[in-house]
């Protein structure tokens, strides 16, 4: 059993869909999806010359898949392809169906989902499928457009071609794939649309920035580099020279709205190109020109970890620890980036974890309290929480005071030279608290497992047979949260000890504290390991879980001492 704090698996997926004028067929898929549990539905954005509407949601990969299945199926039913008429390429009533990694999950993990779902809508509901970018499964099919080659018009052909049969649901063209067409199911990295603001209305200028800096550069010219003659190769193919940055694309223009000329860029690989990373070199680039970045405007949602990176990125360019609060490093991203120039940035309408947060009731968990909530909520007669809650809480806190005295030294004046040392120190206590956090929710919610499985019931053999196995699986797991939190509270005794030996001189008494708080995390919830322990029928299961927890106690009192020592010997000099 595993109880630390995991990232957050979150999936978008931007299906399109064969039909941008009538808005009773649109509104049919999109209930679909909003009626689905778990996904957020976050924008709708029908095309009348395109005839086509691309819907985005959000939401866990399982939760994400069973949406767009039902959401292709909706389509099958509601969109008739022969007669369907529109500017954009198209080949099914559902056209492409990518998958794109959020946060907690990885674009092959994503196109493994993308496989399985192709297969399931061909098999369900007889739609053929092609697979393409990262889910192809042959090397040409990345190339959505080869996937379409020819569109719906082309598919009678397309279909009797064994080269050119679909991945999944390989069918002659008849009356249900007349109606239905194909779909291409997919997964693609995340793409962030993304301005700069710049300090001109030039949109020649613009664009002479957005040249210098995307990957597709710009026309190599013979002679004057803005009017000459531009160089071609053998096929006739103008010779480009390439920018500096991978995976984008940028163009400039002018907007009248702001009075300002922006590069307006899509970066098509955060990973190849980070957004601050593509900040970066836009400000180079204008500064080369005689211009200035005065901000930047991010277009629709961005992951959390696209800001998060900006922040910590930013930090350590100015030499400032980034074990500091989530919020903090948020913030230092904004202020750097000028996300705010043009208009308020908030995190809870533009951050794609902040706005699914936001749907969440996270009234009843403990760390949404206020410190006087959670000592209100404690000292009432309900038991729950209970000390194995308090003691994730102490041990929270002891590992908070260890990251407090590492970022004091890191800024402290005279040690620039170690800020590296104790930044490193203050991110191991970030990831800390976070986990014990996490297990103070974790702890009570064993609890209420417990008081289920009593609750269950018991009027046949078979009953009180389900009854027992679910009480005491429930007893195991009630044990299992709190040695989790003794072993991940034990880890702030090493930085507690680092920083009354190594940090600020000054602040040893709270790298004392911290190492105390840490002792008493681990002794509490050795407590909750031995009663809940006790309670086991697996008496060999039992035995090892309290010879570990009594093993973990003894070391903490041993640890705790050593610190100490250290701490009273320090404030002694």
């Amino acid at each position: 059993m595993n109880a630390m704090a995991k990232t957050r698996q979150i999936v978008e997926c931007v299906p399109n869909f064969s039909e941008g004028r009538d808005k009773a067929v649109i509104k049919q898929i999109t209930d679909v999806i909003e009626a689905s549990e778990g996904v957020k539905l976050l924008d709708v954005d029908p095309g009348e010359a395109t005839n086509r509407t691309v819907v985005t949601f959000v939401g866990e990969p399982q939760a994400v898949v069973e949406a767009a299945f039902k959401a292709v199926k909706k389509a099958g039913e509601v969109i008739d392809m022969r007669r369907h008429h529109g500017a954009h390429p198209r080949m099914g009533a559902t056209d492409v169906c990518p998958l794109v990694p959020v946060s907690g999950i990885t674009l092959e993990e994503c196109a493994e989902l993308a496989r399985k779902l192709a297969g399931r809508i061909a098999a369900e509901l007889g739609i053929p499928c092609y697979c393409y970018e990262a889910a192809a499964l042959k090397p040409e099919r990345r190339n959505l457009a080869v996937c379409r080659k020819g569109e719906y018009e082309a598919l009678p052909e397309k279909l009797a071609d064994p080269d050119g049969a679909p991945d999944f649901g390989a069918r002659p063209f008849d009356e249900g794939v007349a109606r239905t067409g194909c779909t291409a199911v997919g997964a693609r990295d995340f793409l962030i649309a993304v301005n700069f603001n710049l300090n001109t209305t030039s949109t020649r200028r613009a664009n002479a920035i957005a040249f210098d800096v995307r990957e597709k550069g710009r026309p190599v010219r013979e002679g004057n580099p803005i009017t000459g003659t531009i160089k071609r190769d053998a096929d006739g193919k103008p010779i480009m020279r390439p920018g500096t940055l991978k995976g984008t694309k940028a163009i400039g223009w002018f907007i009248k709205e702001y009075g300002i000329a922006q590069v307006s860029m899509n970066i098509t690989d955060i990973n190849a190109t980070p957004l601050h990373a593509a900040f970066d070199e836009v400000c180079r680039a204008a500064q080369a020109r005689g211009l200035r970045v005065t901000g930047t405007e991010i277009v629709g949602l961005v992951p959390e970890r696209a800001v998060i990176d900006a922040g910590k990125y930013f930090l350590r360019k100015q030499n400032r620890s980034t074990g500091i609060p989530q919020e903090d490093i948020l913030n230092i991203a904004i202020k750097s980036m000028g996300l705010d120039d043009l208009r308020p940035f908030v995190p809870e309408e533009k951050v794609i974890e902040y706005l699914l947060d936001a749907e969440k009731d996270n009234s009843g968990k403990l760390t949404a309290l206020t410190v006087k909530g959670f000592a209100d909520e404690t000292l009432r007669e309900s038991p729950a929480p209970g000390g194995g809650s308090v003691a994730a809480y102490m041990g929270a806190l002891g590992a908070a005071l260890g990251t407090m005295v590492a970022n004091l030294s890191a800024h402290k004046p005279g040690w620039d030279d170690r800020w590296e040392e104790f930044c490193c120190w203050a991110d191991r206590g970030v990831e800390l608290e976070a986990e014990l956090l996490h297990l103070v929710d974790e702890d009570t919610e064993a609890f209420n497992r417990i008081m289920a499985a009593f609750g269950m019931p018991k009027n046949t053999e078979e009953d009180k047979r389900l009854r027992s196995e679910a009480i005491q699986s429930a007893t195991l797991f009630a044990a299992q949260v709190p040695l989790e939190t003794m072993k991940t509270s034990f880890k702030a005794f090493d930085i507690c000890r680092a920083m009354a030996e190594t940090g600020n001189p000054n602040s040893v008494s709270d790298a004392g504290v911290g190492a105390l708080a840490a002792r008493a995390a681990v002794l509490g919830a050795g407590l909750n390991v031995k009663i809940n322990a006790s309670s086991l029928k697996d008496k060999a299961t039992a035995d090892a879980l309290i010879a570990e927890a009594d093993k973990l106690m003894k070391d903490a009192c041993e640890a705790e001492r050593g610190i100490m020592e250290i701490v009273e010997k320090k404030i002694m000099e």
